[in-house]
């Protein structure tokens, strides 16, 4: 049985190491290349990519997948979808994803990798019937994950499920880099015991197990495997395309690929790599057994450092680190994948800068516990439940099922702007309203790679000589000397004078982010608790409450501003 392979460079390998900042321009030349490999599926949109290109590189995804795909007309496209969630963090009513998909399709797209974070089946449904409808391939995908109430013989029986549903493939998502050799082999051969359609194995090298599981299921009769080129393989990222290629040359599982071809091919990404190689950290790019602890995802790992690196806290990353799956088992063991990671990661982040657990809680955290993200695997710490939500009770249907239709409103909205150019922009719009609104408006900047950080310079102690002070500073073994001035001395115009507010009265933000409303206007009277503003970090919406009553008399703060960590707000007297 010869392997087939699924090349993820172009999303999941840069999503999981360099937090989804690979530019389109950069992949066009080489995606023609990859045309010509022969293999299985080219895994190159959804996931993270959609948020990150409106968001940081001000580029168009839907563009991205009609450029990708004119330069490989003979490879399929694949995406990887969130169900009921599509490439967002929240639910999605039915028409919005029936819609995403057929954009999708209509662009050029081939097979959707479909999963949904908690493993419930029913946040699936419409998007596998989306794609049968539309004519394309559906994986069925499970997320695998280790705690005390997820078993093999379990994940199994979900891909039966999908199966049943229509599912044309079956894909074992694991996303932490979790699977051992011996799972990967048993796993692979229950569901191959239960279905009769391919199965794909997707990996991470995060604990440095991914290619040993990956030969190891295949061993077992899986179809086909995730790989990337090495200038994006391994760490967080997935096992080497051209390592796994080599690997299984002149044996049963010969994938037939050209290695003369796939090194060529890696010398390219060898160059691209070149330009991102500012934004890789060694937190992500070493396998790490600490992940069998943590069970952080790849592209959640570069992210937190991502995150904690702009709140200036990147010195808690360990902290966090071992703050995760205390939250996790509190939440009732979600596998952590998007967008459950983040719902988890972020809570894990929000206790650990706060020093004092649950004391901030995002929306989406709340949203998770109230049942809106579908059905939990487990009983959930009644203590923390009774933190999040107080007396509130959690749903027990489908969570969509309570959505309206919302694509005719965001028609209206784009409409009323005058901001459609085409339809797909109502999409992009519905996925991301407040920073689609910037896109569209053309108001977002590209994100600037900046250079690593320059060395620490060594000061010698200041030479007073009536002055500014005059220090020796050593940098890598050169010396200089520099003078120190205080402000305004080497100016003749008097520093600009700034309004300060006493710090007892302003209600201050817990971390740097975007501000997405405010709820209060200058003369209303609130009581403690009170919402004053909701800011997104970590692509996540936290509420910012009142901790007293008062009169507020000045608002500092508007949507869309962009606020820094521990910056006043509200003044409340």
């Amino acid at each position: 049985m010869s392997v087939k392979i699924t090349d993820t460079t172009l999303r999941d390998a840069h999503q999981s190491l360099i937090a989804t900042r690979m530019r389109t321009r950069d992949m066009l030349d080489v995606a023609s290349k990859l045309d010509k490999v022969g293999f299985y599926s080219l895994e190159m949109w959804g996931g993270a990519t959609f948020d990150a290109q409106i968001r940081f590189l001000n580029e168009d995804p839907w563009e991205r997948l009609r450029e990708i795909r004119k330069r490989c007309p003979n490879t399929r496209m694949q995406m990887l979808l969130r169900g009921q969630n599509l490439v967002g963090y929240r639910h999605y009513a039915d028409d919005v994803v029936d819609e995403f998909v057929r954009l999708s399709v209509k662009n050029g797209m081939d097979i959707f990798r479909i999963f949904d974070a908690l493993n419930d089946i029913r946040n699936m449904r419409s998007s596998i019937e989306a794609v049968k409808k539309y004519k394309s391939h559906a994986q069925g995908t499970i997320c695998y994950t280790t705690s005390p109430v997820h078993t093999n013989e379990k994940f199994a029986d979900l891909a039966l499920e999908l199966a049943n549903m229509g599912c044309d493939s079956i894909c074992i998502k694991d996303m932490a880099g979790l699977i051992p050799p011996k799972d990967a082999y048993e796993l692979v051969a229950l569901i191959k015991k239960k279905v009769n359609i391919p199965v794909d194995l997707h990996t991470h090298c995060t604990s440095g197990m991914g290619p040993v599981s990956c030969y190891a299921a295949v061993q077992a009769g899986c179809d086909i495997i995730d790989t990337a080129f090495s200038a994006f393989s391994w760490g967080t990222s997935q096992p080497s395309t051209e390592g796994m290629v080599a690997s299984f040359k002149g044996t049963e599982y010969d994938t037939g690929l050209d290695l003369k071809l796939l090194d060529e091919i890696s010398k390219d990404f060898n160059k691209i790599r070149e330009t991102y190689e500012p934004l890789f950290n060694p937190t992500v790019t070493v396998p790490d057994v600490a992940v069998l602890l943590h069970q952080i995802p790849g592209g959640m790992i570069s992210n937190l450092v991502s995150q904690l690196k702009t709140q200036g806290a990147l010195d808690k990353l360990q902290t966090v680190l071992e703050e995760v799956p205390r939250v996790r088992a509190e939440l009732g063991y979600p596998p952590l994948v998007t967008p459950s990671s983040q719902v988890v990661g972020t809570q894990a982040v929000l206790n650990v800068l706060y020093g004092e657990r649950y004391k901030q809680v995002t929306k989406e955290t709340k949203n998770y516990v109230l049942g809106l993200y579908g059905a939990i695997p487990n009983k959930m710490d009644p203590a923390v439940v009774k933190l999040i939500i107080g007396d509130e009770k959690p749903i027990d249907c489908r969570p969509a099922d309570l959505l309206k239709p919302e694509l005719g409103k965001a028609k209206e909205v784009l409409t009323k702007e005058n901001l459609i150019k085409q339809e797909e922009d109502i999409m992009t719009y519905a996925m991301y309203p407040e920073v689609a609104l910037k896109f569209l408006k053309g108001e977002i900047k590209e994100e600037v790679i900046q250079p690593k950080e320059a060395p620490v310079a060594k000061a010698s102690a200041p030479v007073s000589y009536g002055g500014p002070a005059a220090f020796t500073v050593d940098v890598d073994g050169d010396t200089f000397t520099v003078k120190v001035s205080p402000l305004g001395e080497m100016t003749a115009e008097p520093a600009a004078a700034k309004v300060t507010y006493d710090d007892a009265k302003t209600i201050k933000t817990p971390m740097n982010g975007m501000v997405l409303s405010v709820a209060v206007k200058e003369g209303d009277k609130i009581e403690e608790g009170t919402l004053v503003a909701t800011i997104e970090a970590m692509k996540m919406a936290s509420e910012i409450l009142s901790d007293r009553a008062g009169t507020v008399t000045h608002v500092l703060i508007k949507a869309g501003d962009m606020v820094d960590s521990k910056q006043a707000i509200v003044v409340v007297e």
